[in-house]
């Protein structure tokens, strides 16, 4: 079992999409500065916005990789806000 997640930081008013098999964990992480070269460094108040379980890796980092080349924070928003959309994007890579 695998995430998606997307976490935002109100101090940076920024989202951060990521993906792991355990995103509770993979926040204490970011808030805790894991990893060092790693945009979330740059605050340490992440929340969790959004958890959406895929059924594999590879649909995640799929996943992951659609949102970050759209670019586009409205999209991220509608995404959160509608969870739907993520299996109907992962309908139309097959």
């Amino acid at each position: 079992m695998h995430y998606l997640y997307i976490i935002y930081s109100e101090k940076l008013n920024k989202y951060y999409t990521g993906e792991s098999p355990d995103p509770e964990h993979r926040l204490i992480q970011h808030n805790s500065h894991y990893f060092q070269n790693n945009f979330t460094k740059a605050a340490e108040d992440w929340i969790i916005k959004l958890e959406f379980k895929t059924r594999t890796r590879d649909e995640a980092i799929f996943l992951e990789r659609f949102i970050k080349k759209m670019k586009s924070k409205k999209f991220i928003e509608k995404v959160i806000s509608e969870p739907s959309v993520l299996p109907e994007i992962l309908n139309k890579a097959k």
